[in-house]
């Protein structure tokens, strides 16, 4: 799934607890917000395997989420939620598709990496791919109460994920031809390998 579904789902996570816990609302918010898109953060250097741990995260938040209740302060519960957010974020990916230059195509067996037993996940495909017109209107659905209930910068935020999320779906097939253009052999050659080392491989292979 893009980018902008996984931070719509880390600030639902995060909004029951901004409302059960009002002094904590902000921190929890925000925890969710960054949570969702912390293992994007691996998008060139590894993607899905650098920072998505879908049996790590997800122990670590059920860990944190009891420390939480037990002791709240700000700290306890913005590590719980964007534990959380970070977990739902490497599950969720698996639901997706695969890591190839066109997912829509369905040609890899590659989703998310799974540290605990050494091997990837397959996807299942349930989002045929990130940017498709499901992932839009999950994104939308996601948003829409979001929008609703947050005040301030926060709305803001939503509405500028949700105007990210349209875009990319509009150009989505058209990336995998701008980036063939961009790495193609030649391209590619003339780069040096400190640069190469973060273009996606899937870029270079397919």
């Amino acid at each position: 799934m893009m980018l902008p579904t996984h931070a719509f789902t880390g600030l639902m996570l995060a909004l029951p607890v901004a409302l059960a816990m009002p002094e904590f609302g902000t921190a929890a918010l925000v925890a969710g917000f960054l949570g969702g898109v912390f293992p994007d953060l691996d998008m060139y250097v590894g993607h899905r395997k650098t920072l998505h741990y879908p049996v790590y995260f997800s122990a670590l938040a059920v860990a944190a989420a009891p420390l939480a209740l037990l002791v709240p302060t700000a700290a306890t519960v913005t590590a719980a939620v964007f534990l959380l957010g970070a977990a739902v974020h490497s599950v969720t990916d698996v639901l997706g598709g695969g890591l190839e230059l066109r997912p829509w195509e369905a040609t890899s067996d590659r989703a998310v990496y799974d540290h605990y037993r050494g091997q990837w996940i397959a996807p299942y495909r349930w989002v045929r791919y990130d940017g498709a017109p499901e992932d839009l209107l999950l994104s939308v659905t996601l948003a829409v109460p979001l929008w609703i209930a947050l005040e301030g910068p926060l709305r803001w935020v939503v509405v500028a994920s949700l105007t990210v999320a349209v875009v990319y779906t509009a150009v989505r097939r058209l990336l995998p031809r701008i980036a063939e253009e961009l790495f193609d052999g030649d391209v590619a050659s003339s780069l040096p390998t400190s640069v190469l080392a973060y273009v996606p491989a899937r870029y270079l292979n397919d």
